[in-house]
């Protein structure tokens, strides 16, 4: 199989699930020839301070220009870390953010949980680097309108996806073929 061919190295951020094997972002990963991913965390998982740090420490390993492409709770790591430190960034890929004021189902972290582990205020401010935040109209996680209020205060553009729940395997998304699409327009 032929890897997709980028000028700049692909940083993938996963969610809080991170690596899960049938994941659009695991299988994109495979399918590029410059990639890295933000590896698991072994303790505080939900610590939002280490999700930041472990990405920094991953960006610390790439030469060159780099693309980010997080999902769920990886945008809002990326949101944090973007407020945090310096280093330039090509672009970023930002799916299916989830919203910290939302009321998540009964399996997630909840909203007390989350500020306590850092992850709540959000930044607001302009992201320093070019974006593209990408929003389901039926997320269990966030509604379009929340979603639609970060890419506005992230400068981000902002791509409808329609109806596909939260963009994960369990919404019945393995391959995302867009995603591909997408990171070779921020790669130009």
């Amino acid at each position: 199989m032929d890897k997709l061919q980028t000028a700049a190295t692909v940083l993938i951020v996963p969610g809080l699930r991170e690596h899960v094997a049938e994941h659009w972002q695991t299988l994109l990963q495979a399918k590029l020839a410059k990639v890295r991913s933000v590896p698991p965390l072994d303790t505080d998982k939900l610590d939002c301070g280490a999700r930041v740090r472990a990405i920094q420490h991953e960006l610390e390993q790439i030469d060159g220009p780099v693309i980010l492409v997080a999902h769920s709770a990886g945008v809002l790591m990326v949101a944090h870390w973007a407020a945090q430190f310096s280093r330039p960034i090509k672009g970023a890929l930002l799916a299916a953010p989830p919203d910290l004021d939302a009321v998540w189902p009964a399996n997630y972290p909840s909203s007390e949980t989350l500020s306590r582990e850092g992850w709540d205020p959000l930044p607001q401010g302009p992201l320093p680097f070019r974006s593209i935040v990408a929003g389901s109209t039926n997320d269990h996680l966030a509604s379009f309108s929340a979603v639609s209020r970060m890419a506005e205060n992230w400068g981000a553009e902002l791509l409808d996806l329609g109806d596909v729940g939260h963009l994960n395997p369990a919404a019945g998304f393995g391959h995302w073929a867009q995603a591909e699409a997408l990171i070779l327009r921020l790669d130009q």
